[in-house]
């Protein structure tokens, strides 16, 4: 059962990602495989460019979002040992190895065996993300229940918040479509299922397919609210900027807490040299990221409201545990 108490680790790392009011206009650049292959046309420096590419996005936008989320190869370990990452910025890393395993209709996330949550405290990140490929109807659905448990267990265990990504599909072999009724129910039992595990902020997808209306769009998103005893942040699954734009208004209006999102702001770039790219970043992504900020910051669920304030007795130091 998910306390609704946070130790002061985790309430510290959940601060330094929000806005000042509690709520997230976060940016999303844990990208790996996608984004190597975006940039083939570097060949063998592939590599090399998605780590400037990185850089290039963060110091055009760090101004203007509340947190960063990395990977730790070409994202968060390059960012900070320049000092291209702030330290007055929220850095959240990846857990996962990128990509899945196995088959389309029974994904399995894995974790790197060099990597791990102690290492993401031990460099100083405020937060951890871990992305779970689920549905409930899947063969792999316990092993990867498990295995939230465990990223679960050892955040509580260093004291760090975790922001638990869910990203569904169909279970069905052989049969791609996932559409309308049925991927918002299993979008919606796999929040129930997986939060019931731990996590202390949700990054999930919008429920709804985009062709909907309004009030489909607003119960769907209210569902996810009910659904979810965490604060919860939609992701941008690539969508165009202005669909976003939209898009995050009716999920903090219907109670989230704000956003955790990637390519809708910052995707075209990916195809530009660098005396493009640069100039694209700072007008164009600056401005719908900062559309979405003044969005989340005026209409977000601030994510403290979801815990009790710390009480601390002057005592607190003897019973404040170690690793």
């Amino acid at each position: 059962m998910k306390s609704n108490s946070l130790n002061l680790g985790t309430r510290r790392g959940l601060s330094q990602c929000a806005a000042p009011n509690g709520t997230f206009c976060m940016l999303a650049l844990d990208h790996r495989q996608a984004l190597i292959k975006a940039l083939f046309r570097y060949g063998d420096q592939a590599v090399d460019e998605g780590v400037i590419f990185k850089k290039d996005v963060i110091r055009a936008l760090a101004p203007y979002s509340t947190a960063f989320l990395l990977d730790p190869v070409i994202g968060a370990g390059p960012a900070i040992a320049d000092n291209t990452l702030s330290g007055a910025a929220g850095l959240i890393v990846s857990v996962e190895e990128t990509g899945y395993a196995g088959p389309s209709h029974a994904r399995v996330s894995r974790l790197p065996a060099d990597w791990s949550v102690e290492k993401i405290k031990k460099m100083g990140a405020s937060a951890v993300k871990f992305l779970v490929y689920f549905n409930a109807e899947a063969e792999t659905a316990e092993p990867m229940k498990e295995l939230t448990s465990q990223i679960a267990e050892e955040c509580i265990r260093y004291d760090i918040p975790l922001f638990l990504e869910i990203l569904t599909y169909s279970a069905v072999k052989g049969d791609e479509t996932y559409s309308g009724k049925k991927r918002s129910e299993v979008i919606l039992r796999a929040v129930e299922e997986l939060t019931a595990l731990g996590g202390d902020v949700l990054k999930v997808e919008f429920p709804v397919g985009a062709n909907e209306n309004r009030r489909v769009w607003e119960d769907g998103c209210k569902s996810i609210s009910q659904a979810s005893p965490i604060p919860w942040v939609l992701l941008s699954a690539g969508v165009e900027g202005s669909l976003f734009l939209q898009q995050t208004a009716v999920a903090c209006a219907a109670g989230a807490s704000g956003i955790l999102a990637g390519r809708s702001v910052w995707k075209e770039a990916l195809t530009m040299e660098r005396a493009e790219r640069t100039p694209f970043l700072q007008t164009t992504s600056k401005d719908r990221l900062q559309e979405l900020y003044d969005v989340c910051t005026v209409t977000a669920k601030p994510y403290f409201e979801f815990y009790t304030p710390a009480v601390m007795n002057r005592d607190w130091l003897k019973d404040y545990p170690g690793f």
